[in-house]
């Protein structure tokens, strides 16, 4: 069965204020505002991983054409000439910040599935997964939330308020098929699925032997009313037959099922926030040996909060997989800015692993800690 969406692919609005990771900052003399400390916390985190890895100090970037938004030049002018050249990126109005949670798993996993319609994702060599219909949650919440303010829009996003969860991007399948032809190994690794929606690169990790798999998105109701459900339904122990005359054997497979579900975490809020959470959530906090995401750098405005996410989550031998676009028309954004941005913080090193020329031309590329010099 194919796919129903109801967007427009490259629908977007053009002039959006307040995203979610570049925001403006308004500045006061008596204290410090919660997004100047955050951005100090951001410049430390930078300067140690600049010494951990032996890295020269990072350059300011200076995002010409596409990269200046009205929004950067706005939040330069409120910044003094003695604060400008200390600030490396826009900051955000901790206000607008969408603040993080996590979405725990319910103790009864099937009324995860109740009033759900769910079908396959087609076109997938070897990995069969069920997903939610998204085009018919609008019937099932009407009136002010994510999904009728995206249907009546006509639009993937609506910036600060909905980015983009509900839709099955199309280089989600890129890097689904690349896991299967490069043979990805997920076995025993901590795997974060960033920005995930469906979740289908985090569920196609922990089919395949992840230790444990991590799930953000922006929106709460993607987790709940998504994300959750395409978990639940794609459990290894869903297709096992189940025999309600045996009930010993009914309780070992609940608790079996509860045992698989126990390697996922659910957790929504805007990246910075996201971060902030999970490094509290254990003490040492244990990195990520990979972060999946797809199409997330879409907005240069969100270029910042991306990296120092990279930066603060991802384990010293661990690598980003990413798929995007090459350019993203309207928003601006795209591989080759996104690489730039990159390489100007000299932290990472990019490697493209495949480009695919089929309609717009997309990218696959690897993120990796530089080695020491």
């Amino acid at each position: 069965m194919a796919f129903q969406f109801n967007f427009n692919i490259e629908g977007h609005l053009d002039n959006e204020s307040t995203p979610p990771g570049e925001r403006d900052l308004t500045l006061e003399s008596s204290k410090e505002s919660p997004a100047s400390k955050r951005q100090r916390e951001e410049e430390q985190d930078t300067k140690r991983a600049a010494e951990e890895f032996g890295l020269a100090p990072a350059r300011a970037w200076e995002g010409n054409s596409v990269g200046n938004t009205d929004a950067q030049r706005h939040t330069s002018s409120l910044l003094s000439a003695a604060d400008r050249s200390k600030h490396l990126e826009p900051q955000e109005n901790a206000s607008c910040l969408r603040v993080a949670k996590e979405h725990p798993v319910p103790a009864d996993v099937k009324k995860v599935l109740d009033n759900k319609v769910m079908e396959r994702v087609p076109g997938l060599q070897n990995i069969n997964l069920p997903v939610v219909k998204t085009v018919l949650l609008r019937e099932s919440f009407p009136g002010d939330n994510i999904i009728s303010e995206s249907f009546s829009s006509h639009s993937d996003l609506i910036s600060g308020v909905y980015e983009g969860g509900l839709k099955i991007w199309e280089c989600t399948y890129d890097l689904l098929a690349y896991f299967t032809k490069a043979t990805v190994t997920f076995a025993g690794k901590k795997v974060l699925d960033l920005g995930c929606g469906a979740g289908l690169l985090g569920i196609t990790a922990w089919k395949r032997g992840a230790r444990e798999v991590h799930f953000q998105d922006y929106n709460e109701m993607v987790i709940d009313e998504v994300t959750l459900p395409n978990v639940v339904a794609s459990c290894p122990l869903q297709d096992e037959e189940n025999n309600a005359e045996e009930p010993d054997g009914q309780r070992r497979r609940n608790s079996r099922v509860a045992q698989e579900l126990g390697k996922c975490r659910f957790f929504s809020g805007e990246w910075s926030e996201f971060c902030q959470l999970v490094l509290c959530l254990e003490e040492p906090f244990v990195k990520y040996d990979l972060i999946l995401t797809s199409e997330t750098i879409y907005n240069p405005d969100y270029y910042s909060t991306l990296h120092q996410t990279f930066l603060r989550l991802l384990g010293k031998d661990g690598r980003v997989l990413l798929a995007s676009k090459a350019h993203y028309f309207g928003v601006g954004g795209g591989v080759h800015l996104f690489q730039q941005f990159v390489e100007e913080r000299n932290v990472f090193e990019t490697r493209t692993l495949e480009i695919i020329d089929e309609g717009l031309q997309r990218f696959l590329i690897e993120l990796t800690f530089k080695c020491p010099n």
